[in-house]
């Protein structure tokens, strides 16, 4: 198993690998996929005021759920070190870029290197509570899946094979959501110690990230902020479904939004493009939809939450001098390093040491 392991973080192996995954999702797609010609066509009737309009909701759906990670935040650190919002929106969005931009969805692991540079006096075990509130912020997603499902399956035309995969993402997502909110606890305790570094003081830094889960009023707010990014996105969908001409009710739009996010749970692929088209074309057919338009209108849809990622993630870039080289450092250290707390070290270093070679000052 060491030998595998060692073997596959090989760049070169990784490559290849990468490279053999996009050949054959694009043979598949184009074997077994629309007929291109009207998928084309579709593009050229397009309302653009509605697409325009979708990625404009779609960035403030972006802000809504940063405050909810700011909440989360605000409940696993002391208040003599909480990040500033503006610091907190920066590291969202440099997450957004590296999960659009680098492999292995690490904008998790980038948006806590970028907010803990901004906590230089924080003391050690500060990168693993944010990375429990970053597991935390990331159920909280879970709460307004789950009224959505529960809409889209009493309302919504939802093909069987549909209903099977909604029903065990569900499941899933309950049972991830009760084993967080057991293991989290509250900050009461003094958070640092001397000498820490094992593996156990870390899991329980990272569990006091989870602590906004044993406080009633920020969890309420935070998963409020959550639903509140669920729903605009709800509406993007929707505009984005107007703009392309298609004549279905606002339950369409939501098992479209669902099937979407299911989709791309697991990255077969960069994107997972033709997946996402497919969960989207699919069900829209019980519509009347044509599947080459309801491709169309899927290539649509990811090219907008792309827009949008990539879109404030450079703006989020240019503002903390970061460029993505450190970026796909990030990478690197999370397949290389043996201990967490070494590895979130070494890419802050680098990350600083960037921003010297840049001229720029560091940002407190």
């Amino acid at each position: 198993m060491t030998a595998v392991l060692r073997l596959w973080r090989n760049g070169w192996v990784q490559a290849v690998t990468l490279l053999l995954l996009v050949v054959l999702a694009f043979v598949v797609i184009w074997w077994r996929g629309p007929e291109w010609g009207e998928v084309w066509q579709a593009f050229r009737f397009v309302a653009w005021s509605w697409i325009v309009l979708a990625f404009g909701l779609n960035v403030v759906s972006t802000l809504f759920r940063a405050l909810s990670w700011r909440l989360t935040i605000g409940q696993a650190l002391p208040a003599q070190h909480q990040p500033r919002l503006v610091h907190v929106l920066s590291a969202f969005g440099v997450g957004l870029f590296a999960n659009a931009v680098v492999p292995g969805r690490l904008g998790e692991l980038a948006r806590v290197a970028t907010l803990r540079r901004h906590l230089p006096d924080a003391p050690s075990g500060t990168s693993a509570a944010l990375v429990g509130t970053v597991f935390a912020h990331r159920l909280f997603d879970l709460v307004p899946a789950a009224l959505l499902v529960t809409w889209v399956l009493l309302t919504a035309e939802v093909p069987h094979w549909a209903v099977v995969a909604l029903m065990i993402v569900a499941a899933v997502g309950l049972a991830l959501f009760t084993v967080a909110w057991l293991g989290a606890r509250r900050h009461q305790r003094p958070m640092m110690r001397d000498g820490a570094g094992t593996v156990r003081y870390l899991l329980g830094m990272a569990r006091m990230g989870l602590s906004v889960l044993k406080a009633p009023l920020p969890l309420a707010g935070a998963i409020l902020l959550q639903c509140c990014g669920w729903l605009l996105q709800l509406l993007a969908v929707y505009a984005a479904m107007k703009g392309f001409g298609i004549d279905a009710p606002l339950p369409a739009a939501g098992l479209v939004l669902v099937l979407m996010n299911i989709a791309t749970i697991v990255p077969l692929w960069p994107g997972n493009v033709g997946l996402v088209q497919a969960a989207v074309a699919l069900p829209l057919r019980n519509y009347g939809v044509p599947y080459a338009t309801g491709f169309a209108y899927g290539i649509a849809l990811q090219a907008i939450e792309m827009a949008c990622g990539i879109g404030l993630g450079l703006l989020a870039l240019a503002r903390e001098g970061v460029s993505v080289a450190v970026l796909r450092r990030l990478q690197e250290e999370e397949q290389s390093s043996e201990d967490v707390r070494e590895g979130f070290r070494d890419l802050v270093e680098e990350l600083d040491r960037e921003e010297a070679r840049e001229g720029a000052p560091l940002s407190r």
